[in-house]
């Protein structure tokens, strides 16, 4: 399997570019012109993507996004044009536009499927916002990141939650306060970045995650993706009910049975089988 094999449109949009193969959905943000920065309209989109997405995915269509930019920059944040008529909006307005940005990133963090990020350029703003909504970001070894809404008087609000999540409370001190403009190295010490490769091996990289994640149980996958917010800052009093319910949810679950089956019997599990045979893919 190849990043550029056997790639079908299966939907349309004005400024994304969404295609099907097997079971990995590749979505590209598609302004290249502007650094496929934010406007009303990219978020009506991505929130309509995530929304028929989240169906796929039920349905087991799809098993893994890859999110990545067009052109040179993964994504520079906000529209010139769209920040400046929020200028001339009123407080109601721009709370408006906020929520439903909000929203949007909100529906992407939620997906039960992994959402892989391949960042080249730059993820700025809103554009390192969409890189803490990644469960795995792969950067090329020249990227640049950074929280630079400081610098323009405004502040990463609506992105935060899904900031401080990945980055953590001090880094998220430095990085928001100053809106310094960070490396991918650094990026990946802070928690935000999984991998930093060179921009010749992004695609290969971002590959084996993917087979990785095809090796691993769908069902299984998006129970641990859920897990994780409902554990993260409990005590391990306050989580043991969780986690102890949600490991015998698994063991008892059909999948779980096919997977601890396979294990012992020395066999590939049907997830993996269905995915070779059938989506023409390799786990």
């Amino acid at each position: 399997m190849t990043l550029g094999s056997s790639l079908a449109l299966h939907m349309s949009y004005t400024h994304l570019l969404n295609r099907r193969d097997g079971p990995i959905e590749y979505l590209t943000l598609n302004r290249p012109d502007v650094r496929n920065a934010f406007n009303e309209e990219v978020i009506a989109e991505l929130t309509a993507w995530a929304a028929a997405t989240r169906e796929a995915a039920a349905q087991r269509d799809v098993r893994v996004v890859v999110l990545s930019g067009a052109g040179k920059t993964f994504c520079a944040g906000a529209d010139v044009t769209w920040m400046s008529k929020t200028v001339q909006f009123t407080e109601d307005e721009n709370l408006r536009d906020a929520i439903a940005m909000s929203q949007m990133f909100g529906a992407i963090d939620a997906l039960p499927v992994p959402l892989v990020g391949r960042v080249q350029g730059a993820a700025l703003g809103g554009g390192a916002g969409l890189a803490a909504v990644c469960d795995i970001v792969v950067a090329e070894e020249s990227a640049m990141f950074g929280f630079t809404e400081v610098k323009l008087g405004i502040l990463p609000a609506v992105i935060s939650p899904f900031a401080l999540a990945k980055i953590g409370r001090s880094a998220a001190r430095e990085l928001f306060l100053t809106g310094a403009r960070f490396p991918a190295a650094r990026a990946r010490e802070i928690g935000l970045v999984h991998a930093v490769v060179p921009a010749a091996e992004l695609d290969a990289a971002v590959e084996r995650y993917v087979c990785e994640l095809l090796a691993a149980g769908p069902e299984a996958i998006a129970a641990a993706k859920a897990l994780i917010p409902q554990v993260w800052g409990r005590s391990v009093p306050e989580a043991m009910p969780i986690t102890a319910a949600a490991i015998a949810g698994r063991r008892v679950s059909k999948e779980g049975q096919e997977g601890l089956r396979a294990f012992l019997e020395k066999r590939t599990p049907s997830w993996i089988k269905d995915t070779e045979e059938n989506k023409g893919h390799r786990g």
